[in-house]
């Protein structure tokens, strides 16, 4: 689905403290290799799309903390888990497309900072590569796993149950 044609998108941070709608479309998805973005994304680049100048981002549940990165940025995380959600500048706000509920949607088509891109990420995707099921040593552990992250869709209230 072309991002101008979807009217409505939605998102937040991993525990659910911080949630967003952006009514309209989405301006362009890029990602950072800059050293001010893999340090606030703890990554090796920032995944990011722009809301469009002519749509409207609405936080939905609680609001991002912010930190000022530079003289003319903002880094937006959720003051609870830390998840990073936005870089705020003067021309817009842009957010982490992994934050989306449908982060599938948001394909980026360009890149950035091509200075500080680490000199291994244009070979990732020669790596071994397995499945979560593909290691039977770890069967008992993953088998054993209960989620707290918040799921990929809005929810009345979050989280459902106190959580021991």
């Amino acid at each position: 689905m072309s991002l101008d044609n979807k009217p409505h998108y939605s998102g937040g941070c991993q525990c659910g403290a911080v949630r967003f709608h952006v009514d309209g479309k989405l301006g362009g998805a890029s990602v950072c290799h800059c050293r001010m973005c893999q340090k606030a994304f703890g990554n090796f680049y920032a995944p990011l799309v722009s809301v469009h100048r002519e749509s409207k981002l609405i936080w939905t549940r609680g609001e991002p903390k912010r930190f000022r990165s530079s003289n003319f940025g903002l880094r937006g995380f959720c003051g609870d888990c830390g998840t990073p959600l936005t870089f705020e500048a003067p021309d817009g706000v842009a957010l982490a497309i992994a934050a989306f509920d449908e982060p599938e949607e948001i394909a980026p088509t360009v890149q950035w900072g091509l200075e500080g891109k680490l000199p291994y990420v244009d070979h990732v995707h020669e790596l071994p590569g397995y499945t979560t099921e593909d290691d039977p040593e770890a069967a008992d552990f993953v088998n054993d796993i209960v989620s707290y992250q918040h799921p990929d869709h809005d929810t009345d209230q979050w989280p459902p149950q106190e959580r021991k």
